[in-house]
């Protein structure tokens, strides 16, 4: 295995001193960078530029050739996990994801099994190709969704704003929800592994809709099966766990197993971390609207962040959601440099060169 030239990323997730807070962006290949549109539009649709390795790997390292990141994420979607399960991914353009088949009722629900992993083998294909492409530069996420979120989409069959669908029926059928969620949770947990297997330094969870859930369906839908998942993972993987819209349940979070909790804009990253941050790491947690300002109020924003999150180890710089299509590249490339000046420590945690080793 290649050493890595900047592990600056897998140092704050053990809550080592850094000589800077690492920083990388959910969503950071994507939608608002030119490059990535001109490469969608040669694949001919998401799912052909996701399931073609080459060009997975070519979308990741797109965002890391513009800016000095310290960590690359796996370019792939969080649905590929009940694609492979049979219900038919597509994406129309403006619409979002849409399966053709929905697991909605109790037959459906019955019926769903852990997916073949060879049906993912184009993701595994391309954590390869990109850890050799990025040679040790800096580290690999790879990531799934977790098993409720999952749950949402297939059970609407499509993107929503509350999933009312699905939040119905874990009030009606709480043992339906409960079975989708857990073969999700194995299904997850073997896709992670086998991620790690293939080369990824990092693993994280999406947990984008749990937030919708009360707090006791939150912990028993959302939380519980991902803590399964953290548990089944290779020891010693650094892991992060990100659930939008759920701080008034931080203090469960923190004890899911995981090694960093994600927050996002609405949370207190400062009480976050005054409270708990001697046990896990934390990420986070700008607005990612904040990236559409000028960039006086950028710098500012990031500022205000950095603060709060203070200097003790084990902090990751992130959005407090994905950056989105609207943001101009340039204030990312903004972003990036003003947290690497706001938190240089050089002078007593580290060495230049480690700074920029990507």
């Amino acid at each position: 295995m290649t050493p890595l030239a900047n592990d600056t990323l897998l140092r704050a997730l053990r809550r080592e001193p850094t000589p800077y807070v690492p920083i990388w962006l959910m969503r950071q290949a994507g939608r608002y960078l030119p490059e990535y549109a001109t490469l969608r539009a040669r694949a001919g649709s998401f799912m052909a530029l996701a399931t073609n390795p080459s060009l997975a790997t070519e979308a990741t390292l797109q965002p890391l050739a513009r800016f000095s990141l310290d960590a690359a994420i796996l370019f792939s979607d969080i649905l590929t996990v009940p694609d492979a399960m049979g219900l038919g991914l597509a994406f129309s353009e403006g619409e979002g994801p849409r399966f053709a088949r929905t697991a909605s009722d109790e037959r459906a629900i019955g019926a769903l099994a852990i997916p073949d992993l060879a049906r993912l083998r184009y993701v595994f294909d391309a954590i390869g190709e990109i850890k050799q492409a990025l040679a040790g530069r800096v580290p690999l996420i790879g990531f799934a969704g977790s098993p409720f979120t999952l749950a949402c989409y297939m059970i609407e069959g499509r993107g929503s704003t509350d999933f009312a669908t699905v939040r119905r029926m874990a009030v009606a059928r709480p043992d339906l929800v409960d079975r989708i969620v857990r073969v999700n949770a194995d299904a997850v947990a073997a896709y992670l592994a086998e991620q790690a297997r293939a080369g990824a330094d990092a693993l994280m969870l999406f947990d984008t809709w749990g937030g919708l859930l009360a707090p006791s369906a939150y912990r028993r839908f959302s939380l519980e099966p991902m803590r399964a998942i953290l548990a089944r993972l290779p020891e010693g993987m650094p892991t992060i766990l990100f659930t939008r819209g759920a701080y008034a349940s931080l203090p469960a979070i923190v004890d899911s197993g995981a090694a960093c909790i994600g927050l996002d804009w609405t949370a207190d990253l400062g009480e976050a971390r005054r409270r708990h941050g001697e046990r896990v790491a934390f990420q986070g947690n700008l607005d990612p609207i904040a990236l559409t300002a000028d960039a006086a109020s950028v710098e500012r924003a990031v500022g205000e962040v950095v603060a709060a999150a203070g200097a003790a180890p084990g902090y990751v710089f992130n959005l407090g959601h994905g950056v989105v299509p609207t943001t101009p590249p340039e204030n990312v490339a903004a972003l990036v440099e003003v947290v690497h000046r706001f938190t240089d420590r050089r002078g007593s945690s580290g060495s230049p060169s480690t700074r920029r080793a990507n």
